[in-house]
């Protein structure tokens, strides 16, 4: 059972990936385009531009989510959402309560750690990444030599 699942395993890191990268990317639109809700589940609002933390935190969710949901320079754009998400835990939500479940900071906490996996994992299945990282292997390898055809 053991073999079977590790067997397993790159497929199914790359259906997480794909999924954090997707719940990620939408959280980034609805702030920004007020598609799916809006911003904070509201009626539909954006988050004027330029307004810190707030817009720079959906650009970097739209943007990074993006990236991992195709797998993409998975592990630069985890690390880099991954931090955003601390940020948004510890300036945003930890000056309420301590625990996540008393501040609102399940969402932030559970992309945060979701998305510092993905660093040291990489994109696993399903990732462009490994697409490039497969035809530059090709790439790599030397042509075998041939002997010349007699004529």
């Amino acid at each position: 059972m053991t073999a079977r699942l590790n067997g397993a395993q790159p497929y199914v890191l790359g259906l997480f990936r794909i999924v954090v990268g997707l719940l990620f990317a939408c959280h980034g639109a609805a702030s920004l385009f007020g598609v799916l809700g809006g911003a904070a589940g509201g009626n539909g609002g954006t988050i004027p531009a330029g307004t810190w933390p707030g817009w720079y935190a959906a650009v970097i969710q739209l943007v990074c989510g993006t990236l991992v949901l195709l797998g993409l320079g998975t592990r630069a754009a985890a690390l880099v959402a991954s931090g955003s998400m601390a940020y948004a835990y510890f300036d945003v939500h930890q000056g309420t309560a301590l625990w996540p479940i008393q501040n609102g900071g399940e969402a932030s906490a559970m992309f945060c750690w979701a998305f510092f996996l993905l660093v040291f994992t990489g994109s696993g299945a399903f990732g462009i990444d490994r697409l490039l990282a497969r035809r530059s292997a090709a790439a790599d390898r030397p042509a075998p030599e041939r002997a010349p055809l007699a004529a």
